[in-house]
């Protein structure tokens, strides 16, 4: 399964060179995003095997919305896109996060990720953890906006003038 998914990992990483901005080496990006969202890929097989139990329940999403504001919001942001004005969590709204298995967001919850400054949730009773997972997926990714190459967006400044107005 560990061969699998660094297989998948590996072609993704070959997929998205071509797509990176210009100036930024995949070398970076890969760095960058595989640290901060690695984590997610640790969980046991186990521990990702494991469904959400309140997936179905719209309940669930309100009230992990407000354990996020309570918990989550200070180092990740009100939208969940983190990294902003000071703010140290990553966003929550990347693929890497919103692919990702139910249990292994939950695990990441659980086990925190002390080296990188986001505290162990295991003390939160384990149902405000899912309901925090089901906040978080009811987020969904951001999409990402297209660059624009240099000409895009400009107008034609070329003037018609109505055959009436030559005359």
């Amino acid at each position: 399964m560990k061969a699998c998914a660094a297989a998948l990992a590996i072609s993704f990483g070959l997929l998205t060179v071509g797509l990176l901005p210009a100036g930024q080496s995949s070398t970076s990006m890969d760095k960058e995003k595989s640290g901060v969202y690695a984590e997610l890929a640790q969980a046991p097989d186990k521990a990702r095997a494991k469904p959400n139990p309140f997936e179905k329940d719209p309940d669930a999403v309100a009230a992990g919305r407000n354990l996020f504001a309570e918990h989550c919001a200070e180092c990740h942001g009100d939208d969940a896109l983190g990294g902003k004005r000071r703010r140290k969590g990553p966003s929550l709204r990347e693929p890497e996060v919103q692919s990702a298995e139910p249990g292994a967001i939950f695990w990441v919850l659980t086990n925190g990720v002390v080296r990188r400054g986001m505290p162990v949730w295991s003390k939160l009773p384990e149902p405000q953890r899912w309901q925090l997972v089901s906040f978080i997926r009811s987020l969904g990714a951001v999409p990402k906006t297209p660059e624009k190459k240099p000409d895009q967006g400009r107008t034609s400044m070329a003037r018609t003038t109505p055959a009436s107005a030559s005359a």
